[in-house]
């Protein structure tokens, strides 16, 4: 109504009504930490607290339950504030926003080369062929003979090689070598199948909008984008996690959940349950269908891998000496650990000169396992750089009793042992 009495526009309010209750599979205190452990990581690799400095400004950190797939944390670096967008944002606040791409949720939209986390993939192809066994032992002599005669990461870094290794060894130390070997002998094909049957290259289904694929069927890629035959050399780049391997961190984190638990299933999800105003819980069949819907996602589920429990107990005892015994690639992080857990480094080269992204992938208790927890940070240098953040993820998780009393706390520098 105006001031002179005239009505210039009518509207009818309703009183609002109460709306279903979800309850998420987030645990708050657990979401803080990993927000927290991936922000100050990423400073300490910045500062160079690890010896050489690197600009790692971006990454992503996943806990998820291993026997249910239910997401306990998931963190995004940088992340923003929604509620300035609702009191006014600044802008100079939108432009900061804008320069980190803080909108993109790295953990589920953004995909990257696994680098070294991928060797478990590859063992499972290399152990279910029969291309390798417990008894194969390969020696690493520094530089491969075959393909491009790529070298081990070690002859890069102290021109030796590792000598001979069994796959469990391979796993542990991180031998390029032994990998170089094994792809040859049975080619991509092995490999690819057993990467999607672990749900790499293929949405998880998380009930988030804005999650993409990634890359599995590298050699049609291959063909796709070069308009080329798929040579040996690819396959070499294709078993260490590099050629066009490209994977979200989600897809690592239920990678990774379904060697914890013994091959099986699982289905992600960030819903705990849904209730109605009526106090009926709704049927999570329910929830799927709708979810599915809305986010256009077909109802193909992953399978359990059929892989046999000899071959993985090789795969996991190799992924325990990464963080439990003298050699693996991330012993020095993990030796102060009273609890045993598996893991696993990755340093995947980039598009970029001298950039490199650094993954740890690993799981929590080793003998009876509750969490994985998969942590990325895009220029973080190697893979023992982002291992420091999962521990302290892990920390926080199982609280007091996981570390020993005598604690060194002494930064060690960077290395090329970080794999």
């Amino acid at each position: 109504m105006s001031v002179d009495g005239t009505v210039t526009g009518e509207y009818i309010t309703k009183e609002a009504m109460q709306g279903a209750t979800v309850a998420l599979t987030i645990d708050a205190n657990l979401q803080k930490a990993v927000e927290e452990a991936l922000k100050n990581n990423m400073e300490k690799i910045a500062n160079g607290a690890y010896g050489e400095k690197h600009e790692a400004k971006a990454g992503a950190a996943i806990v998820m339950n291993v026997k249910t797939g239910e997401v306990l944390a998931l963190a995004s670096y940088p992340d923003y504030e929604p509620e300035l967008f609702v009191k006014g944002i600044s802008e100079e606040k939108l432009k900061e926003y804008e320069k980190g791409n803080s909108y993109l949720n790295r953990a589920i939209s953004a995909s990257y080369a696994p680098g070294s986390i991928f060797k478990m993939a590859v063992a499972t192809a290399a152990l279910e062929t029969g291309t390798v066994t417990a008894q194969t032992r390969i020696n690493d002599t520094g530089i491969y003979p075959r393909g491009h005669k790529p070298a081990c990461w070690i002859y890069t870094s102290n021109h030796y090689g590792h000598g001979y290794l069994n796959i469990t060894e391979a796993i542990k130390k991180s031998c390029n070598y032994f990998f170089y070997e094994s792809g040859y002998k049975m080619g991509i094909n092995p490999v690819i199948k057993y990467a999607k049957a672990y749900g790499l290259g293929s949405k998880t289904g998380i009930e988030l909008s804005g999650e993409i694929s990634g890359i599995v069927d590298l050699e049609n890629y291959c063909k796709q984008t070069e308009n080329r035959q798929w040579q040996l050399g690819d396959t070499l780049s294709a078993v260490i996690g590099q050629s066009y391997n490209d994977y979200t961190p989600i897809q690592i984190v239920r990678y990774i959940s379904m060697l914890a638990n013994g091959g099986k299933a699982v289905d992600v999800t960030l819903i705990k349950s849904i209730t109605d105003v009526n106090g009926k819980q709704i049927d999570k069949k329910e929830i799927e269908t709708s979810v599915n819907e809305k986010l256009n996602l077909d109802n193909t589920k992953l399978e359990n891998v059929n892989i046999k429990k000899e071959n993985l107990d090789l795969i996991l005892k190799g992924m325990k000496g990464v963080t439990s015994e003298a050699g693996g690639t991330a012993y020095y992080i993990f030796s102060d650990l009273e609890m045993a857990i598996a893991g696993k480094t990755g340093s995947a080269e980039t598009n970029e000169a001298h950039k490199v992204n650094g993954w740890f992938a690993g799981f929590a208790p080793y003998d009876d396992p509750e969490i994985a927890v998969v942590v990325l940070i895009e220029n973080a240098g190697s893979g023992g750089n982002a291992a420091p953040t999962a521990k302290e993820i892990i920390k926080a998780y199982f609280g007091t009793g996981t570390e020993k009393i005598t604690e060194d706390v002494t930064a060690i520098p960077s290395t090329g042992a970080n794999r």
